[in-house]
C-alpha cells in the first residue's frame, strides 16, 4: 500500500498520518508491511509509532530545553542532544550492511540505503523527476520557479542551493581544496579535479555522434558539436561578429580596445 501526500492537506490511511511541507509537489512513500509507517516531513526521520512521531515534532518546535556544553546548540529533547554529541565525538553506531559505510544517526542510514535500492520516493509534479530526499526535490523545484534564495554576501549573486552558494564563495576567497595527486595542481571544484584527471590518464569519455571526435570533458564536446551546426552563440556588441567560443569573443574585443595583455 502507498500513501500520497500533498501540500496542506493530511490523509489518513492505514494508520498513516503525514503532512507534507515542501511545494505543491507530490510525494510517494511507501508503508511497511504491517501499516505503520510514519515519516517526518521535515527531516524524513521514520517512526513505527505515531505518538513517537508526534514527539518528534518537539525538535522541529523554538521550544528547546537542552543545550550542548561544547558548542551551546540547543535541543527540545534530551535523546536529541545525546545525538548531536556524535559530532564533537564522531561515534557513528550505525554502519550500512552493502558498503559498511557508517553513520551517527540512524535516519541518515536509511535514507542512505536508498543508494542501493535505487528507491526515490519523491517525485516532481512538474516534470516528474523523482529524487530519494525531500531536501533534493525542494532544491529541484527551483529550477522550475527560477528561485534563488542564497546569495552571495560579497557581490550578491544569486543561487538556487546553499551547495552552489559555498562553491561560488571560492571565488572570492581563492580557495582551491581539491589537489591533483599527481601533479599537485590545486582546485576549486572536485568536477574540475575530475576532468583535469584526464589530462593524465587520456581518457576521453565524450565522443561526439557527427565525427566521433573524442573529448575529455563535455563543455568540450559541446563547443565542439557548434562546428557542425554553425551556431555562434557569442557575438561582439560592436561590429556584431559572431563566435563559437566565449573566449574567442574576449580575444577579438581587443581589436576593438587596442589592448595588448601579452606585449
Amino acid at each position: 500500500m502507498e500513501a500520497f501526500i500533498k501540500t496542506n492537506e493530511t490523509y489518513l490511511l492505514s494508520d498513516l498520518c503525514v503532512k507534507a511541507s515542501f511545494g505543491d509537489g507530490i510525494a510517494k512513500i511507501p508503508i511497511a508491511a504491517d501499516g505503520k509507517h510514519f515519516i517526518s516531513d521535515i527531516c524524513e526521520e521514520e517512526f513505527s509509532e505515531k505518538s513517537n512521531l508526534n514527539k518528534h515534532f518537539l525538535c522541529h518546535m523554538k521550544q528547546k530545553l537542552h543545550s550542548c556544553n561544547i558548542c551551546s546548540k540547543e535541543f527540545s529533547q534530551k535523546s536529541h542532544l545525546n545525538e548531536h554529541y556524535r559530532i564533537h565525538t564522531n561515534v557513528k553506531p550505525y554502519s550500512c550492511i552493502v558498503c559498511q559505510k557508517e553513520f551517527s544517526h540512524k535516519c541518515s542510514l536509511n535514507v542512505h540505503y536508498r543508494t542501493h535500492t535505487n528507491e526515490k520516493p519523491y517525485s516532481c509534479d512538474v516534470c516528474l523527476k523523482e529524487f530519494s530526499r525531500t531536501s533534493h526535490l525542494n532544491e529541484h523545484y527551483r529550477t522550475h520557479t527560477n528561485e534563488k534564495p542564497y546569495s552571495c554576501h560579497v557581490c550578491h549573486k544569486e543561487f538556487s542551493q546553499k551547495g552552489s552558494l559555498h562553491v561560488h564563495y571560492r571565488t572570492h576567497t581563492k580557495e582551491r581544496p581539491y589537489s591533483c595527486d599527481v601533479c599537485h595542481k590545486e582546485f576549486s571544484h572536485k568536477s574540475h579535479l575530475n576532468d583535469h584527471y584526464r589530462n593524465h590518464t587520456n581518457e576521453k569519455p565524450y565522443p561526439c555522434d557527427v565525427c566521433h571526435k573524442e573529448f575529455s570533458q563535455k563543455g568540450k564536446l559541446n563547443v565542439h558539436y557548434r562546428t557542425h551546426t554553425n551556431e555562434k552563440p557569442y557575438s561582439c556588441d560592436v561590429c556584431g561578429k559572431a563566435f563559437y567560443q566565449k573566449s574567442n569573443l574576449n580575444v577579438h574585443y581587443r581589436t576593438h580596445t587596442k589592448e595588448k595583455p601579452y606585449s
